[in-house]
């Protein structure tokens, strides 16, 4: 079991401590959910349509605040955890729960670890593909067996550096076309671009793992509404920089794909493809400073989702076993912590070898559609009702912009469950 960094905040709120010393869960949970597949995303939206939709990078960022905020609002002013929220809305939640986070788990453990070693093996060839994989999931497996949060903590805001330096570092080579993308902050919605708009401005910068942001919080030890103050500026600060990383993969395909009509592959492979784009452009130097990008960032997702989503999980057996909140079996590197990290390691290296049964693709994708509508609209409930001290819930703005969050959601849940089921 892990001990909370710190159980009191600092004198009046923030002020006395320097701000860069306040960013920790924050960072943690935004860079967890800048994966590989978030940067293929954001990618492709430049490849097609360059700069046009910078705007929906920061609808995104926004989106993430509001979400976030609301997950952290939720756990200081109650302090219970989410699933705890979730539980005392109705049996229901268990029930989607259990098997979206065992076949996720299954599922994403596979693709997170070939992500990585897909970066490995495009720096070190030599090296078989699986085998980088396998060493990718060795090394989450770890790094985050003894659930010690501190060092956790630190090791992502190391990989955080990596990403912005070296990401946002090529962008700015792209500085010369300053006026188109000053242009793209305008919102405009090109012809074929809206599911687009949706998926930059809902789907990059995370699902699962946004909900557990209030699990890093306790580990912080910010665990009651004195830190308010810290955890706003705490989640503002890190989404914006991730923000500004995700906007910057987009100026990096608008420049060097969109304008040469130049195509990359849908999957992991078209950030390779990029760094082949990147080498013909800029020189053999540019294409490993890019690489050693994409590793950090679907680094920091393994270690994020190993370490993050195992809490809630254990969190989850808790509930099941009508644990108190707090028994240490269902705390960072607690039984069932443990029995996760396990899960998300072993037997996802299995699909490295056999490759991803249709049946089992199809329903991680279903059940992970339905996650974000799910966060959304629970949210809204948990922090408009009793289940939250009347003065830390929603004003109508804050509803407002919840609102038009889930709407959005929801599209991309029954759009994503059409491409599915009838294709496209």
């Amino acid at each position: 079991m892990s001990t909370p960094a710190s159980s009191s905040p600092p004198a009046s709120g923030h002020k006395d401590v320097p701000k860069w010393k306040v960013i920790g869960p924050g960072l943690v949970a935004a860079a967890t959910g800048v994966g590989s597949g978030d940067l293929v995303a954001t990618l492709i939206a430049g490849q097609k349509y360059g700069f046009a939709l910078l705007w929906a990078c920061i609808a995104g960022t926004i989106m993430k605040i509001v979400l976030v905020e609301g997950v952290g609002r939720y756990t200081l002013a109650t302090g219970n955890t989410m699933f705890h929220g979730w539980s005392s809305l109705g049996k229901w939640t268990s029930w989607y729960f259990a098997p979206y986070i065992i076949i996720w788990g299954f599922v994403y453990g596979a693709a997170a670890m070939s992500a990585t070693g897909m970066a490995l093996h495009a720096l070190i060839p030599q090296v078989p593909l699986v085998a980088w994989a396998v060493i990718s999931g060795l090394i989450g497996f770890g790094l985050t067996w003894a659930g010690q949060y501190r060092m956790f903590e630190k090791i992502i805001a190391v990989l955080v550096g990596i990403m912005f330096l070296t990401v946002v570092g090529i962008a700015c080579l792209s500085l010369s076309n300053i006026g188109e993308i000053l242009k793209g902050l305008v919102p405009t919605l090109p012809e074929g671009s809206f599911v687009y708009v949706l998926s930059l401005a809902g789907g990059v910068g995370g699902t699962i793992t946004l909900a557990a942001y209030g699990y890093w919080l306790h580990e912080k030890g910010w665990d009651s509404p004195p830190w308010m103050r810290v955890m706003r500026l705490d989640n503002t600060v890190a989404y914006v920089v991730t923000g500004i990383f995700v906007a910057a993969m987009l100026i990096i395909g608008g420049d060097l794909l969109y304008s040469a009509n130049i195509a990359v592959s849908k999957g992991d492979k078209g950030l390779i493809d990029l760094a082949d784009v990147l080498r013909d452009r800029y020189g053999s130097f540019m294409a490993p400073v890019f690489l050693i990008g994409f590793w950090a960032a679907a680094l920091s997702s393994v270690l994020g989702v190993w370490n993050g989503v195992s809490m809630m999980f254990a969190d989850y057996v808790g509930h099941i076993k009508k644990l108190p909140q707090e028994h240490p079996d269902t705390q960072m590197g607690g039984k069932y912590y443990r029995w996760y990290v396990l899960w998300l390691t072993f037997p996802p290296m299995l699909l490295l070898f056999l490759g991803k049964p249709t049946a089992l693709v199809i329903a991680y994708g279903v059940l992970g559609a339905f996650f974000m509508p799910f966060l959304g609209l629970t949210l809204l409930i948990l922090l408009n009702t009793r289940h939250t001290p009347r003065e830390w819930r929603n004003g109508w703005f804050v509803n407002t912009l919840m609102a038009i969050i889930s709407a959005a959601f929801v599209y991309i849940c029954v759009n994503e469950l059409t491409k599915i089921f009838v294709g496209g």
